[in-house]
């Protein structure tokens, strides 16, 4: 019988101790055979790790390996962390409640840079140690995997090895590999090293930083000669091919996602300058109608949920979309299942499928121009004119909403003062366009028109990298231009107007585009009692500042200077699919607020059609 590793008054005094015990339907019973034992973790609390689907895909495929046992850990919430640290409780694993350290293999996903300290934290409370270079062979492998992989440098003091790409594809040659090493009684550096030739494996204490005396960087220096210069990331070539997941696990308690996931698509066509998943994810895949029927029967009825999501970056561009929401209709609508469309665009065909599934009077859509002119939606390749957004707004106005939801983003590179009003003109002209078009009679109230906009962040390969980031006075300043703006708007009783910590935002960028200096500094932060970052009530900006200081590291030297388009990025000996040519393409299209047509209208020779898979001209599947 499993003994919970938390006794019965640690349990009764911390909030939610679902958190903690384990056994939730669809969790496995870790395999008394298994010799390899893997935990898989998401550095955040329970209820935002739970819903993250690459997860649940990962420990059903590790799950279905032979001998290969895969559990969960979470990050402890602040009250747990406190009485671990005082009583000196190692972290556990939730299936089995073992300790951490015990496992073979600790994979973290890396969604989010904020969340970089409960990165150390994980580690700590584990009882491994924080840098790579101090573990020794009773330490598990750890190994970070997800979307910040594709700049992991600031973590990579951390980290025995890196996934760049899809998770699906490389982890069964990794464990042979360290199944081999094991039984030849090689060394951890060994095996390290091996580990490092593989495919989509990167090992970065194999690499040595190498900067020019301005403090730039210049290039990522093999310490060997037979480990690659160059490591590209690993997809799946055909989604339709692989086992989705049959049985997830379902919490006792509620988490942010408590329904079923379908992914119905990866990656995305429109190309979206700012976007970093857009890139990183191509070439688009879809998974073919059967598979996704047959996947939704088994979901629901393994699960018993009750609202079903179709998952993806650009739900409208997959296409079978309309086939898929008819089936769902057909067979689960009377049987009070929830359809639930995130990620739709503003036109006839999304508003005629959303009036299908959702209850108009307790919805509200969500429209992202990210931009108020058209100017600006040119410069980042939005691919949406103002035409588009009237269109869609008055078609949902007369399909009967009237809650309508726009994101937006302030800094983005050459926005003028025009730029910023036009966020408050936008959201005053949808808000007239309600009142021209619905008939008094048959206006359910005012219209509610949530504006909100967060602060531009440049990301590693996307066609915006070289952009440079603004103080949080001048952020804050171009917030409050809007908001007066809203303020002065014909219909501003119907406009509410909302903007994110620019604070966080700064310190995001720094992280997202940095090298590996900057461990020290996350450490520091660390050290400090930094945890839960990317949570606005435990963030504490002079805690970051201090740590820069400290380190003598001046965060505006990543931030507030355009970069020239032949600098070398940190991140330029990962292979993201994307050529670094097309990119800087798509920085000088940018600068002439000139449109690149999406992939399925023509191709801009990104570079994806290497992989010979999905949208791409060529493709072979």
């Amino acid at each position: 019988m499993r003994t919970c590793a938390l006794s019965e008054d640690i349990l009764l005094t911390v909030e939610k101790p679902a958190r903690y015990i384990g056994g939730e339907i669809g969790s496995i019973d870790p395999a008394a055979g298994a010799d390899v034992r893997f935990c898989m973790c998401f550095p955040d609390v329970y209820e935002v790790g739970m819903s993250h689907l690459g997860i649940q895909i990962l420990y059903d495929h590790l799950n279905h390996m032979p001998g290969v046992s895969c559990e969960r850990v979470y990050s402890p919430w602040t009250d747990l962390d406190r009485i671990m640290r005082e009583r000196k409780i190692p972290l556990f694993a939730l299936e089995s409640q073992r300790p951490v350290k015990d496992f073979d293999f600790l994979g973290i996903t890396l969604q989010y840079e904020m969340c970089y300290t409960n990165i150390l934290q994980i580690l700590d409370l584990s009882g491994i140690p924080l840098a790579a270079a101090d573990r020794s062979l009773d330490d598990p492998v750890v190994i970070g995997g997800g979307p910040c992989t594709y700049n992991p440098e600031p973590i990579a003091e951390f980290f025995d090895l890196f996934y760049i790409g899809e998770g699906e594809t490389r982890y069964a040659a990794l464990i042979a590999l360290y199944r081999t090493c094991r039984s030849q009684g090689k060394s951890r550096e060994e095996f390290i090293r091996e580990a490092g030739k593989l495919p989509g494996i990167y090992a970065p204490g194999l690499y040595e930083p190498m900067y020019h005396d301005d403090g730039t960087f210049r290039e990522m220096r093999p310490l060997y000669d037979d480990v690659p210069r160059m490591i590209r990331k690993e997809i799946v070539r055909d989604l339709s091919g692989v086992q989705y997941i049959e049985h997830p696990i379902i919490p006792f308690i509620q988490t942010i996602q408590d329904r079923v996931t379908l992914e119905v698509m990866r990656g995305c066509i429109r190309g979206c300058r700012f976007c970093q998943a857009g890139q990183v994810y191509k070439p688009v895949r879809e998974r073919d109608i059967g598979y996704l029927k047959r996947a939704a029967d088994t979901l629901l009825k393994n699960t018993g949920y009750d609202e079903i999501t179709l998952s993806s970056l650009s739900s409208s561009d997959y296409s079978g979309l309309a086939e898929i929401v008819n089936y769902l209709i057909d067979h689960y609508k009377e049987k009070g299942v929830n359809i639930s469309l995130p990620s739709l665009r503003i036109d006839a065909f999304s508003l005629d499928v959303m009036s299908q599934v959702q209850d108009i009077k307790k919805s509200s859509l969500t429209f992202a121009p990210e931009a108020g002119t058209q100017r600006m939606r040119n410069v980042i390749n939005k691919g949406l004119t103002e035409d588009d957004i009237f269109r869609g707004s008055a078609a949902a106005f007369e399909g009967g909403w009237n809650k309508v939801k726009l994101y937006f983003m302030l800094g983005l590179p050459g926005e003028t003062e025009e730029d910023m009003r036009g966020i408050a003109e936008l959201a005053d002209a949808v808000a007239d366009l309600y009142f021209d078009t619905v008939p008094k009679e048959k206006r359910q109230g005012k219209p509610q028109i949530t504006a909100s906009s967060s602060f531009f962040i440049p990301k590693p390969f996307t066609a915006l990298q070289w952009a440079r980031m603004y103080p949080k006075e001048e952020y804050l300043r171009r917030a409050h231009l809007v908001k007066d703006a809203v303020r002065a708007a014909h219909h501003t009783k119907c406009i509410r107007y909302m903007y994110h910590e620019a604070d966080v935002a700064i310190i995001e960028g720094v992280l997202a585009r940095g090298d590996r200096k900057l461990s020290a500094v996350i450490r520091k932060v660390y050290e400090a009692g930094g945890i839960y970052d990317a949570w606005r009530e435990h963030y504490c900006d002079e805690r970051w500042m201090k740590a820069f200081s400290d380190c003598g590291i001046d965060p505006g030297f990543y931030i507030y200077r355009e970069r020239p388009l032949d600098e070398v990025f940190p991140w330029d000996h990962l292979d993201a699919g994307v050529t670094k040519e097309y990119l800087i393409r798509e920085w000088k299209q940018a600068m002439r607020a000139a449109v690149t047509p999406n992939c399925r209208e023509a191709c801009a020779g990104c570079g994806a059609a290497s992989f010979g898979c999905g949208v791409c001209p060529g493709a072979a599947c």
